[in-house]
């Protein structure tokens, strides 16, 4: 794997590194979700304006038609920067481009890459959470629209959608994994009803969305009758890349502030701590270089498969260790930041369950990766 930059590469990174000098925000990431949820979202408005997101989507549908090196600088950079959470959100516009019909990519993919609709996603739910086959949501003929019944959980920023990426079974005569359909869902349609769910450090970030009777064209459907599992697994490959969904720039961002907070008072950091510090930095470069490893394969035409898994145990690694190492640190400086690390803590406790529980990741990787029996 060559890490140097091509000389095309590099003019890239010059030209972004600028830019986030003059217009990455000076004030800090609020503390409060709903005023966080603006402040990212200003943020990532003023990326697209730059030209700086969606860089490997089609310039006509609102990319940039770059590729996924291009992609992986765009996320060393945020973190260089020290930029603000970008929302993942992206992953979401995946299927449009795999299966989606031409009028669908410029209806959904522009506003959505804007963020002038926001969009979340609808496949668990709670008899179906990482069996995600096993999901109960029905949508049945209704002459030429489909009537759509069911319950999703953990929906991520559910609160604040205008859209829904959404599964349902219609076909409930085939087997578990066929007979889904995706659907593009207004959650201002009637017979929609969004229910936050508080968290224990607070936020609202995820939701229930139920559905009664709520009535959809039949151009929402993405793709033909059955697709949805195909859409499904392309989607949360996606959602486990540690570059599409951001995750890598932040994980660096904060183990910078973890570093600076530990040595900002002058007292000596114990030798635990340093030594704890030490590997999370090692895991974290681990996952960086396994996702550049990922991106020579995306753009070689490669599909990544069960590989994603990879990345969503390595992540949750990480996010967890740092957040545990965070709280023992602060708590040996006492320093006032603690309440934010402790929620982050928190937060990161569920990092082994969402986009996949580390068990089926696991799972995954035993029987096609490794041809294991089940």
């Amino acid at each position: 794997m060559d890490l140097t930059d091509s000389p095309k590469e590099a003019e890239f990174r010059a030209r972004l590194r600028a830019w986030l000098s003059d217009n990455v925000p000076t004030e800090p990431e609020p503390h409060d979700l709903r005023e966080r949820w603006e402040y990212m979202k200003s943020f990532q408005r003023k990326l697209y304006e730059g030209g700086w997101v969606a860089l490997s989507y089609p310039a006509e549908y609102g990319g940039q038609d770059l590729g996924p090196l291009e992609e992986a600088i765009l996320s060393q950079e945020l973190a260089n920067a020290n930029a603000p959470t970008i929302l993942p959100l992206g992953h979401l516009g995946r299927p449009f481009l795999t299966h989606a019909t031409d009028a669908q990519r410029r209806r959904y993919l522009p506003p959505l890459l804007r963020l002038d609709e926001i969009w979340c996603q609808g496949f668990s739910e709670p008899q179906a959470g990482s069996d995600l086959a096993n999901l109960r949501t029905r949508a049945e003929r209704d002459g030429d629209r489909w009537r759509i019944n069911g319950h999703k959980v953990w929906t991520s920023y559910g609160i604040f959608a205008d859209y829904c990426l959404l599964l349902a079974r219609t076909d409930p005569e085939s087997s578990r994994h066929r007979g889904i359909s995706a659907f593009v869902v207004p959650l201002d349609a009637e017979g929609v009803t969004v229910r936050a769910i508080v968290l224990a450090n607070g936020d609202e970030e995820f939701a229930e969305v139920f559905l009664d009777d709520v009535l959809v064209e039949d151009d929402a459907m993405i793709g033909e009758p059955g697709d949805g599992w195909a859409i499904a697994m392309g989607t949360i490959a996606h959602e486990r890349g540690a570059v599409d969904t951001g995750y890598l720039p932040k994980f660096e961002r904060w183990l910078n502030q973890l570093a600076a907070e530990l040595s900002a008072d002058g007292r000596p950091v114990g030798e635990e701590i340093r030594r704890r510090v030490g590997r999370t930095s090692a895991a974290l470069e681990v996952l960086g270089m396994h996702t550049l490893r990922q991106l020579s394969r995306t753009a070689a035409g490669e599909d990544l498969g069960a590989s994603s898994s990879i990345d969503k145990l390595l992540m949750t690694t990480v996010e967890q260790e740092l957040m545990s190492v965070a709280l023992q640190g602060i708590d040996d400086h006492r320093t006032a930041s603690r309440s934010r690390w402790f929620d982050h803590y928190l937060y990161a406790r569920s990092a082994s369950i969402y986009g996949g529980s580390s068990q089926i990741q696991r799972n995954l990787l035993a029987q096609r990766m490794l041809g294991l029996p089940r």
